[in-house]
């Protein structure tokens, strides 16, 4: 009986090392974990939605870091730093801060030179971001509310859709997601570019 709970959506046991930062102790499954995030998540939409940023505060590390902790802060301890580990996705840890430096600049001279529509600079600046992996966890979810904020916040339109789905369950959305990262990694930005607006 108790291994077709632990089957079940949502209720994968969370083992130790998974559960390490988390500030809400009371947190044992997959599910809790997720349920705790949206709410801190959506108090940060809520956030944003209340602020209008302009390109110059939005295209900085602060801003970052500081959008990060107001998605996970209520979470997770770490909210808002950077990760001092390497993962099995993401640049070494030793360079986020010069690879994150380096897209923010590139993001700078798109907008003012008009280098790509304003879909596909929000939507590059996603890809490039969730490749660099700057935190331990959240960075598709960060990653999408920044391109959503650069859209309505730099350039005065809609925020993407997403396929209405926030990818957190493994399901065809979230599989064809990550076909459209996948795309993108090998500079084909039109199907991710179609999936956030989908």
């Amino acid at each position: 009986m108790g291994l077709e709970f632990n089957n079940q959506e949502g209720q994968t046991v969370l083992d130790e090392d998974e559960k390490e930062g988390l500030k809400i102790k009371s947190i044992s499954t997959q599910g809790e974990l997720d349920e705790f995030e949206q709410l801190n998540i959506e108090k940060a939409v809520e956030w944003t939605i209340r602020n209008k940023f302009k390109a110059d505060k939005i295209l900085t590390e602060k801003f970052i870091k500081d959008l990060h902790k107001k998605m996970y802060g209520e979470v997770w301890k770490w909210a808002g730093d950077f990760r001092k580990t390497n993962k099995n996705i993401g640049i070494d840890w030793t360079g986020i801060s010069t690879s994150l430096k380096n897209l923010l600049d590139d993001t700078k001279y798109w907008i003012e030179f008009k280098t790509f529509s304003s879909e596909e600079i929000a939507i590059r600046f996603k890809h490039r971001i969730v490749s660099i992996h700057c935190f331990p966890n959240g960075n598709g979810r960060h990653s999408r509310l920044m391109a959503d904020i650069i859209i309505e916040s730099i350039f005065d339109e809609e925020v993407f859709s997403w396929n209405k789905s926030n990818m957190v369950r493994a399901d065809e959305t979230r599989s064809k997601y990550i076909t459209a990262l996948r795309d993108a990694d090998h500079g084909m930005i039109s199907a991710l570019i179609k999936f956030a607006r989908n």
